[in-house]
């Protein structure tokens, strides 16, 4: 074989070899390299039978979502009303407090969640839902509890019985 032959066929193959490794991902295989925010650690109880267990009014809550997350994308909702939210964020969570708004006293509502991923090509949408109670719960005073009675010190000289 002479020398120009064998170098065609060589580039021939390079090439073949690089376009196939540019086309080695489709855009559903993209798509599945994206790791969707997760959001875990929600302090309320969700409202799910069997239990049914509701939710007192204005209740702080708290969850966090994945560190890669974007932390300017995040949105919490109820019944498309934006939810104020605090956000702390270390290097593997966010963390985000919030309080449940007193114009959902009695109601059921799903509180939503939306993030995406701090490259912006995917996101992620979650919610749980809530049974908010009527009413407040009481706040019970501490019981003034009786105090037992003290006993009077000994005396230094007592008198014997007789």
């Amino acid at each position: 074989m002479n020398i120009k032959k064998m170098l065609k066929t060589v580039l021939f193959t390079a090439v073949i070899v690089a376009n196939g490794a540019v086309f080695a991902y489709s855009p559903d295989e993209l798509k599945k390299e994206c790791h969707k925010p997760k959001f875990t650690d929600f302090t309320l109880t969700e409202y799910k039978a069997p239990k049914n267990i509701e939710t007192a009014p204005e209740s702080e809550f708290s969850f966090r979502a994945s560190a890669f997350a974007n932390p300017t994308s995040i949105k919490l909702t109820i019944k498309g009303q934006k939810i104020p939210f605090t956000l702390e964020s270390t290097s593997s969570f966010h963390q985000v407090n919030a309080k449940l708004p007193a114009e959902y006293t009695g109601k059921y509502v799903r509180l939503n969640v939306t993030a995406a991923v701090l490259d912006g090509t995917c996101h992620e949408e979650m919610g749980w839902l809530l049974k908010i109670t009527d009413k407040k719960p009481v706040e019970t005073a501490p019981d003034a509890t009786e105090q037992a009675p003290v006993a009077e010190p000994a005396q230094a000289n007592p008198e014997p019985v007789k």
